[in-house]
């Protein structure tokens, strides 16, 4: 295979955003057929696969940790990333090399020709050949959208972890919480475990309906776990109350896994205690003494989750919200379950051709809370300027925003990558 048509990073990173034409993909023929062409590199690895609606991402981290330090290689494969597209490919925790982005995409791209690969099934085939050249002992696995037709799903995982299920993605998943626990439920395998935190009944119905089709052992972490788990306990290393969830979801996994991964107990909490989440939660001091925290909260569930961190760690606080929200989220439940939670509110458009303009949050938040003050900014730049001076600061609705506040923050070096989140339009296939 050859690469010499990329000549460098820049190079890559254009040949991946022209990938974005062809949008969005549910089916795994065109994956598994480049997998095929690459040499079928998941065939040596191992892999947890994880999936759901909000909590994946913290999940993937604490696995990771947990694994690493047992001394494992471990992959980590997520996504969207906040700032660089390389985030969403780390081994040990450290970023696939820039190096490595253009040798992947020269050598990839060759064998692309014809099959015209979405960025996400491209970007899923590099990580997998990645992974198996860098000898990884052990993947962390998320998926993209949804599972049963999520391009990762052509690997054959230790276990399956299923986060939870909420609304999300309705367009493509399905306007029933039991539709989108099936789409979910697909990365479940014959006779592979499955773990999930997973509360709402219609959605347990049908994970364990389709673990029981697959014979897959299934072990459901249930509330009554999660308070016993962290009782006495100083877990979880991520704040917020939500993150005892994941985190119990994550020990259970590790639990489940014993036989082939032993793991002693000192070390787990040596994992949990170093994981790192970045954009979740997230608080940053600023020079004034004030604080702003960011969180990327984009569906009610995950907003549900922010609004009850905020009224448990700073009641009555005086908050300056800042929100920038996509249109094709429920926008209008956000504004109405954050709004009152605020003094001050600044509406931003996200970076993105998606976004939900600013007016129209800024309208939404006047309805859910007349006595606040409310402005709508053109930039999320011109928001830090307006809101510099302010003691708490939240700035929530997307994570595409919560990257693009950490470039402006300084807390990551600005890339221009945040661009490579985008997708098109739905592009079906054929499910294989």
């Amino acid at each position: 295979m050859k690469n010499e048509e990329i000549t460098g990073y820049a190079v890559a990173l254009e040949f991946l955003y022209g990938l974005q034409i062809f949008g969005a993909n549910f089916g795994l023929a065109n994956t598994f057929r480049l997998a095929l062409l690459a040499g079928q590199p998941q065939a040596e690895l191992r892999f947890i696969h994880v999936a759901g609606t909000n909590g994946k991402g913290s999940t993937c981290a604490m696995l990771e940790a947990i694994y690493r330090a047992t001394g494992l290689r471990v992959g980590l494969f997520t996504s969207p990333h906040l700032v660089s597209f390389r985030e969403r490919i780390q081994v040990n925790r450290q970023l696939i090399p820039e190096t490595e982005v253009v040798r992947l995409v020269g050598e990839l791209r060759g064998l692309n020709r014809e099959n015209e690969a979405t960025l996400f099934e491209f970007a899923t085939v590099m990580a997998l050949k990645y992974f198996s050249e860098q000898k990884c002992d052990l993947v962390i696995w998320e998926t993209g959208l949804g599972g049963r037709l999520d391009a990762t799903n052509i690997v054959t995982p230790l276990a399956s972890v299923i986060t939870n299920i909420a609304f999300d993605h309705q367009e493509w998943l399905g306007d029933t919480v039991g539709k989108i626990a099936a789409e979910k439920a697909g990365i479940i395998k014959s006779n592979i475990p499955v773990i999930t935190a997973a509360d709402a009944p219609e959605a347990l119905t049908v994970i364990e309906k389709t673990a029981r089709e697959k014979n897959a052992p299934l072990k459901i972490v249930t509330a009554d776990e999660v308070r016993s788990r962290f009782a006495a306990a100083s877990f979880p290393p991520l704040p917020g109350e939500h993150q005892k969830i994941n985190a119990a979801l994550a020990l259970a996994t590790v639990e489940v896994l014993q036989k082939p991964i032993p793991v002693a107990d000192e070390t787990i909490r040596a994992g949990l205690a170093g994981v790192n989440w970045p954009g979740r939660l997230q608080l940053i001091s600023k020079k004034n003494g004030g604080k702003i925290l960011l969180d990327g909260a984009h569906n009610g569930a995950a907003v549900n989750a922010l609004a009850g961190t905020l009224e448990k760690t700073c009641p009555g606080s005086k908050r300056t919200l800042v929100l920038g929200v996509l249109q094709d989220k429920d926008w209008r439940h956000i504004c109405d379950r954050l709004a009152p939670l605020a003094a001050r509110i600044v509406a931003v458009p996200v970076a993105s051709r998606r976004t939900a303009s600013a007016g129209a949050l800024a309208a939404a938040c006047r309805t859910a809370n007349p006595a606040a003050e409310i402005v709508a900014c053109r930039s999320l730049a011109e928001a830090l300027k307006k809101t510099a001076a302010d003691d708490f600061v939240v700035i929530t609705g997307s994570l595409y925003l919560v990257g693009e506040a950490l470039e402006l923050l300084g807390v990551s070096p600005a890339g221009g990558e945040r661009k490579l989140n985008e997708w098109g339009g739905r592009k079906e296939r054929a499910a294989c």
